[in-house]
């Protein structure tokens, strides 16, 4: 197996994992509907950076966390390029959208079957069957892995 494999299983099975978690944490209420976390719902940068999604305490920490993660192998190595920062970038947008997928699918409040649309308010914006981030970073995290390797 290549490098690619093992970095692309590698990230999917992370993201099996963290969707696990976070259906334990969550259940039922997407996007930290139901946790006791700050919650920052209308402001213009929103759609932007968030797909119109509330940004939430939750997400700022779990975001960050997984960033960091994702960059601690750089710093382990001790080493750092424009190259290997595209692969870890890649690797965190492979990351959300496979975790965010994954969440509904092994979540037992939704499935394969309530993904869509009317099921999820909290994704906003979708293009053929899915949220339209799915479309833009699966394109990005392409072009960033077909540079960086």
């Amino acid at each position: 197996m290549h490098t690619i494999e093992f970095t692309l299983a590698g990230v999917l099975v992370a993201a099996y994992f963290l969707a696990r978690v976070e259906v334990e944490i969550e259940g039922e209420g997407g996007w930290a509907a139901n946790l006791p976390t700050w919650r920052i719902e209308n402001h213009r940068l929103l759609d932007l950076f968030w797909g119109g999604r509330p940004m939430t305490g939750y997400h700022a920490w779990m975001f960050s966390f997984i960033g960091i993660i994702f960059h601690f192998p750089l710093c382990f190595m001790g080493e750092w390029s424009l190259r290997l920062e595209g692969r870890v970038l890649a690797c965190v947008m492979l990351f959300w959208v496979a975790e965010d997928f994954l969440w509904f699918v092994v979540n037992p409040a939704f499935g394969w079957r309530r993904f869509r649309r009317e099921h999820v308010p909290w994704h906003k914006h979708w293009l053929w069957g899915a949220p339209v981030d799915y479309w833009i970073f699966g394109a990005a995290c392409i072009l960033l892995f077909a540079v960086s390797y």
